[in-house]
């Protein structure tokens, strides 16, 4: 598997990281969800370069995470909002935070504290079943191969010798 193809493997994990799987990447996507949204604030609070940044900016617009909007005409001025597709990355980034406020943080705690605004609480993210609602727990989770799983080599081991889910499983539409 090479890290310029990984956008054609059968593996959503390898695909997400085809976009999203660089440091600048998800430090700028950090920021996004911090509310910065314009070319220079990205720079002055990452201290990237700006080709750097350009080059990674661009990629989250052509990969609709990222639209780019005018806020400016003369000069023309533009700000980098979240799309929907852009947003659902939401879980994903405060996994990453909370994994980080778990294992790294010092004696002073956390760095930042996230509050959910209808209930006024301190929140951690909670991965939880679709389906009964009980938190995840990666021993409980059997993997099976789906439709889009062509190549063998991407079928976990666990569950290599099985063609499909145990009867009785609800499939997903």
């Amino acid at each position: 598997m090479r890290w310029n193809e990984l956008d054609e493997e059968a593996c959503s994990l390898a695909r997400t990281m085809s976009v999203i799987g660089d440091r600048w990447t998800l430090l700028i996507l950090r920021e996004c969800f911090l509310r910065v949204r314009r070319f220079d604030d990205f720079q002055a609070r990452l201290g990237i370069s700006r080709g750097i940044l350009a080059e990674r900016l661009k990629k989250l617009t052509d990969s609709s995470i990222l639209t780019k909007v005018a806020y400016q005409q003369d000069p023309p001025r533009h700000e980098y909002r979240l799309t929907p597709k852009g947003l659902d990355l939401y879980p994903i980034l405060m996994s990453l935070v909370h994994w980080g406020d778990e294992h790294l943080s010092d004696e002073a705690g956390r760095p930042l504290v996230h509050v959910h605004a209808l209930c006024g609480s301190e929140c951690d993210p909670v991965l939880a079943c679709s389906e009964c609602g009980e938190p995840l727990d990666p021993r409980q989770v059997r993997v099976y191969p789906g439709p889009g799983a062509p190549r063998p080599h991407n079928i976990p081991f666990i569950a290599a010798s099985v063609s499909a889910p145990p009867e009785g499983t609800r499939k997903r539409a």
